[in-house]
């Protein structure tokens, strides 16, 4: 919680929310990184994140939205994405959400195996690419999980 909202009246309630309404409109909001006239890495409604970085809970909200987001985007790659059960689900979100969706998309051979539900070919498409060799163990326990489930 906040200090203001801890133990304020009603009133004081309000005008916490009117200062931020006033915030908003001066700041702006980027969802992209920009350097401030201070030259400082800013985001959102100007957070300093070069000075102040983020919290835990701002990063466990961050990391919650990007999960969703990887889930709704294999989702797209593959309409039956639900039958493949939950090892391999798992392991395609998370190499969506460690790729991104356009770097995700460019695995054409690995697509394409998955759908036929060629999980040996799939696995060993993934096991052939750059991404296999940056990413370390991962990369390594993803690939096992998409050939064995």
């Amino acid at each position: 919680m906040s200090i203001i909202r801890d133990s304020v009246t009603k009133e004081d309630f309000k005008q916490y929310h009117k200062l931020q309404e006033r915030i908003k409109n001066h700041e702006g909001f980027s969802k992209k990184l920009y350097k401030c006239p201070a030259g400082k890495l800013t985001i959102g409604y100007g957070r300093n994140i070069e000075d102040n970085g983020i919290t835990q809970k701002e990063a466990d909200l961050m990391l919650e939205t990007d999960v969703d987001v990887a889930i709704r985007e294999v989702r797209e790659v593959f309409d039956d994405f639900k039958t493949f059960g939950k090892v391999r689900q798992n392991a395609l979100i998370d190499m969506m959400f460690n790729l991104g969706k356009p770097t995700f998309l460019k695995f054409k051979k690995m697509i394409k195996a998955i759908k036929i539900k060629d999980w040996v070919n799939a696995s060993e498409e993934a096991r052939k690419s750059l991404w296999y060799n940056q990413v370390g163990d991962r990369s390594k326990r993803i690939v096992k999980e998409l050939r064995e489930g």
